[in-house]
């Protein structure tokens, strides 16, 4: 079957990734169709009045790609349900003393749910994006979701949440590049995005500082409250949890003998915890929410590489799935930045096989 018959659904997003993307797609063939999401932004900060990943100037600009490739092109209202799942969670997981990752539930419930569906009711065969990870499929159907090839910009770790149903209607057409060349294609293409900037992340902030959203939307966040050490010593008063994460160093307020560093948030006291830096790190943690890309969790404990930041660099340890379906970790070395609410992603060499919510309580 050619490649004609099969309809692809491309999330633009008029930047230099999503454009490659839909480009390298219409050129095998494929029946291609753009799809740009609106997105919730908050007017009460006094910025701009739209979402910095679907700007006037970002629409036009994935309009006109969609125009040069020859392919329909639709907009969707997105701004209830992205506000109701993702800017919501990012200001209760504050609310409970953690650090959360919007950019995990967006995929969970966006992208890979809500767009992918309506992707489906158009017809379409598979949605494809622009994020750089690659997907296998074995000999028995399963699909594998691996690091893109450009390790600098691999998104695999944001992308385990996904499962087999969704793995198997999706592509990633620029996962098999690097950087450097995605941006030499779109110029190949003439598509006059190979300049753009990178998108970044909490996107519905627009240029406001997310400190000054929580004071609006989550005032009790900013409440002033001890700072102690782990016996219980009182050195001062923070001037609000949301304003210190794990391992910070700076800005705590604080005289000591030597240097305090953050070592917990404890948002059922409203207590910073800090201590030396032989205090700081961890060697194991739990994690809940888990999802196995495989749908199916390992049966015994096994030895692989974790990520516990986006940025982080993947560190050896023993997983061990547990009864309720979270997993234990246990590290070879201990970890400084070990945060509740960030996510513990688990890698078999470049397979992603799956990840979880580190747990405030048990970490």
């Amino acid at each position: 079957m050619s490649n004609s018959n099969t309809r692809v659904v491309v999330a633009m997003s008029g930047g230099v990734d999503s454009s490659v993307a839909a480009a390298l797609l219409v050129e095998q063939g494929y029946d291609v169709v753009g799809m740009m999401m609106r997105l919730w932004s908050d007017p009460a900060l006094g910025g701009p009045e739209h979402n910095r990943c679907c700007t006037p100037q970002q629409m036009s600009d994935a309009r006109r790609i969609a125009d040069k490739l020859g392919i329909p092109f639709y907009v969707l209202d997105s701004k209830d349900i992205f506000r109701q799942k993702v800017v919501q969670f990012f200001i209760d997981g504050h609310k409970h003393g953690n650090t959360p990752n919007p950019c995990f539930e967006c995929n969970r419930h966006i992208r890979f749910d809500w767009l992918l569906n309506h992707a489906l009711a158009l017809d379409a065969d598979y949605l494809a994006t622009g994020h750089y990870a690659r997907i296998d499929v074995d000999a028995d159907g399963l699909c594998r979701l691996r690091s893109g090839l450009d390790l600098n910009k691999d998104q695999s770790y944001v992308l385990s949440v996904l499962g087999q149903s969704q793995l198997a209607r999706t592509m990633f057409p620029v996962g098999e590049y690097p950087k450097a060349e995605v941006r030499e294609l779109a110029k190949s293409f003439g598509l006059d995005v190979e300049s753009k900037r990178d998108s970044q992340d909490l996107c519905f902030l627009g240029d406001g500082d997310y400190r000054e959203f929580l004071r609006l939307h989550a005032p009790e966040v900013m409440a002033a409250g001890p700072i102690l050490r782990r016996n219980g010593e009182r050195l001062g008063e923070h001037q609000g949890l949301v304003n210190y994460t794990i391992g910070q160093r700076k800005g705590l307020g604080v005289s000591f003998a030597e240097p305090l560093y953050v070592l917990e948030l404890d948002a059922n006291a409203n207590v910073l915890v800090v201590g030396t830096k032989g205090e700081l790190g961890r060697d194991r943690l739990v994690a809940r929410q888990v999802n196995w890309v495989s749908g199916a969790a390992p049966r015994q404990a096994f030895r692989a590489t974790v990520k516990i930041r986006y940025r982080s660099t993947p560190q050896p340890a023993l997983i061990n799935p547990i009864v309720d379906g979270g997993m234990s970790i246990v590290f070879d070395e201990p970890q400084r930045d070990i945060t509740p609410g960030q996510s513990a992603v688990v890698y078999l060499g470049d397979n992603c096989l799956g990840g979880g919510v580190i747990n405030q309580f048990d970490y």
